[in-house]
């Protein structure tokens, strides 16, 4: 007997809700969007390395600079995915080799990512075989009823070194160790597809495309270390390496808050399909500045889990198609992006089973 809800739509029934012109691709246009990320990031670091001086003096600017350059170049890490999803251009070939340069220059490996976050859209908050944030089981029942349900809340220094952890090193040791990811395919490695990583996450077929993206990582780490030889480390760090750390915590930032939180359910076998499981994506309010430097990532995310191939710039209306035809299901929570945040760092440790779903401890079910 099936567990899923009896009002859960079909693929068909989303599909048709669409209009169809949201899935055209259009090469030039998205070209557009990635002239405007290039300026950004290359007027930004341009204007650095030309008037700010290199001394401990001035490390507020840096600072700030990091958080400016980063927060532009996050377009660029979005228009990769963008191209690893297909929704760049008609033009594989070309699309690929957009997204290998420009993932290969955030030191991200473009084809390994492109399996794995295809796997997350394949399982998309699945309890066991979801990729990324993919949440562990409370090891003790729940408290009794009456009982404070912040009892299982992180305390405020806690809650601070959870989410400063996970912005800060989570990218990171996702690629390097599959932390987050789904214990049941095996430690991965998105550089090292073999022994000690051997994962059901790269089976031998994508081995040649995970060394393909290991080796256009390199390549930018050693125009990296010959900068450093040239122009000192102190200028790497700075020009790049300060908004490259906030391109990963913007990246984990957003992929945390698209399908975590206090009433977001995950399933079990035998309770999740495909739609169930895209449709707990949640949309947020990031605001139009940051909606047009990330080109709407966060704002219209849930349609981008309903289909990928949908570009971002006809995401608006697919996502507005979406929530008219089943406004029960689409998903949209206006709380400011960093109260959100600091919610799903506080409470969302562990999931217990409840009605329908796996629901994190602090979430009344029934």
């Amino acid at each position: 007997m099936s567990l899923l809800p009896a009002n859960l739509p079909t693929r068909a029934e989303v599909r048709a809700a669409i209009p169809d012109e949201c899935f055209e691709r259009r090469t030039g246009r998205a070209f557009g969007h990635l002239a405007l990320s290039i300026t950004l990031v290359t007027g930004l670091a341009g204007a650095a390395a030309a008037w700010l001086p290199m001394s401990w003096v001035w490390l507020p600017v840096w600072v700030a600079y990091a958080v400016a350059c980063g927060t532009a170049a996050t377009g660029l890490w979005v228009i990769a995915h963008e191209c690893g999803h297909g929704a760049f251009s008609p033009h594989q070939r070309l699309q690929d080799s957009v997204g290998f340069v420009l993932h290969s220059a955030l030191l991200v490996p473009y084809f390994s990512w492109q399996r794995s976050h295809s796997v997350h859209h394949a399982r998309t908050n699945h309890l066991d075989e979801g990729e990324t944030h993919v949440p562990s089981r409370a090891a003790r029942p729940r408290p009794p009823e009456g009982e404070s349900r912040l009892r299982d809340g992180r305390r405020t220094s806690g809650t601070m070194l959870v989410i400063g952890r996970t912005l800060l090193f989570g990218w990171p040791a996702y690629l390097l160790v599959g932390v987050t990811g789904s214990d049941r395919r095996g430690r991965s490695n998105h550089f090292w597809p073999i022994r000690p990583f051997e994962s059901e996450l790269f089976p031998p077929r994508w081995r040649r495309r995970v060394w393909a993206s290991a080796a256009g990582v390199a390549v930018v780490v050693g125009l990296l270390a010959a900068a450093a030889i040239k122009y000192g480390i102190v200028a790497v760090l700075a020009l790049y390496v300060g908004p490259y750390l906030v391109v990963n915590a913007w990246l984990v930032g957003y992929t945390w808050l698209q399908h975590t939180d206090v009433d977001i359910p995950h399933f079990a076998e035998e309770e999740w399909s495909w739609l169930l499981g895209a449709f707990q994506t949640v949309d947020r309010p990031y605001g139009r500045a940051i909606d047009a430097v990330h080109h709407r990532i966060g704002s219209t995310h849930v349609a981008h889990h309903i289909d990928h191939r949908i570009p971002h710039y006809n995401a608006v209306r697919a996502t507005a198609a979406i929530q008219d035809a089943f406004p029960e299901w689409y998903r949209y929570d206006p709380t400011p992006v960093a109260l959100a945040l600091w919610r799903v760092g506080r409470e969302c440790e562990s999931v217990e089973p409840g009605e329908r779903g796996w629901w994190f401890r602090t979430t009344p079910v029934g």
